[in-house]
């Protein structure tokens, strides 16, 4: 039996929140285009990078809403995920 792409495992994520580079490049195999968190310092510098991160941000903060249990479990990928971005 086949294993499924690093991104769709355990292998493929950062336990931090968000992928890993494995689950990056896995994805990217498959066609998709993914870019690393970006933080605060980072988005400083780049006015495309702090766009991205805006946009992630208030992405994210309606996933809150839209996913009451996940927004107050602080170990939820969502949560990692937003940590991860410094929203």
């Amino acid at each position: 039996m086949a294993k499924s792409p690093a991104w769709q495992r355990k292998a493929g994520m950062n336990p931090a929140g968000g992928w890993n580079d494995k689950g990056r490049a896995s994805a990217k195999a498959q066609g998709m285009n993914l870019k690393p968190p970006v933080k605060k310092a980072q988005a400083a510098k780049s006015p495309k990078s702090a766009a991205r991160r805006k946009s992630f941000c208030a992405r994210s903060e309606g996933q809150m809403k839209m996913w009451p249990k996940a927004a107050k479990d602080p170990n939820s990928r969502l949560r990692k995920a937003r940590r991860a971005w410094e929203c």
